[in-house]
């Protein structure tokens, strides 16, 4: 079943007296439950990709459907909403509030939601026992590690059950062992929940877990290849 569209989209942006494109027509299609890796030099798109996808960013031309709704047409209010119930975002800079604790940033998407106290507790709780921090639920991000906030990130954008998790370089920050045990937690609730992942990425351990593998260069798509199973 088909989870994103996106039909000749194009990104331009001003840069002194220049017009710099930074998306050239590009369509791609993925299904629930894929688990991919968009991939290319730096300038070639994806993260402009990926942020148009997740609604961050808007195209200059082309339409994109999360979904039934085409994104492209929503406004800023219903872009929100849209983010709130249907995508979740891990960074490379983590990006969890420092003044609470692990539990409670992994609450703040369902707050949001509007999800009872107690069901949301419940729900953090779980999410951050199956990323293996249930011992660390009450400890701040300033007394975790880079590769534990991490965690604490995925288990955010997953807690409140979006249809797509979107990635932009998850591993920049990690080791290569911390960041492999992640990926392989990424790739494990994926195959669990059939959460979709889309990941931008220069990672080789990014590129060897995802099943496809999406190349752009130059704001274009150059190739879009299957990957065979691999042993975790």
């Amino acid at each position: 079943m088909m989870l994103v569209e996106v039909k000749q989209v194009s990104k331009q942006y001003p840069q002194e007296s220049l017009v710099v494109d930074a998306l050239n027509g590009v369509d791609l299609n993925v299904e629930r439950s894929e688990f991919m890796a968009l991939v290319g030099p730096s300038g070639s798109g994806k993260t402009t990709l990926l942020n148009i996808i997740g609604g961050l960013d808007t195209p200059t031309h082309g339409k994109i459907w999360v979904g039934e709704q085409e994104i492209s047409r929503l406004t800023k209010s219903q872009l929100s909403r849209l983010r709130l119930r249907e995508i979740g975002f891990v960074f490379q800079e983590y990006n969890l509030i420092p003044v609470l604790s692990a539990v409670e940033n992994v609450e703040y998407v369902m707050l949001l939601q509007g999800v009872p106290d107690k069901e949301r507790r419940e729900r953090a709780e779980a999410v951050l026992a199956e990323v293996g921090l249930e011992q660390y639920i009450h400890r701040r991000p300033s007394q975790l590690s880079g590769g534990q906030q991490q965690r604490v990130a995925v288990a955010r954008a997953i807690a409140s059950k979006p249809a797509i998790v979107l990635a932009d370089e998850p591993t920049a920050n990690l080791d290569s062992h911390t960041g492999g045990a992640l990926l392989d937690l990424m790739r494990d609730l994926n195959e669990r929940h059939k959460t979709t992942f889309i990941f931008s990425t220069h990672d080789p351990m990014v590129m060897e877990r995802a099943r496809r593998i999406v190349t752009l260069r130059d704001g274009k798509i150059v190739a879009d290849r299957e990957q065979p199973e691999t042993e975790k």
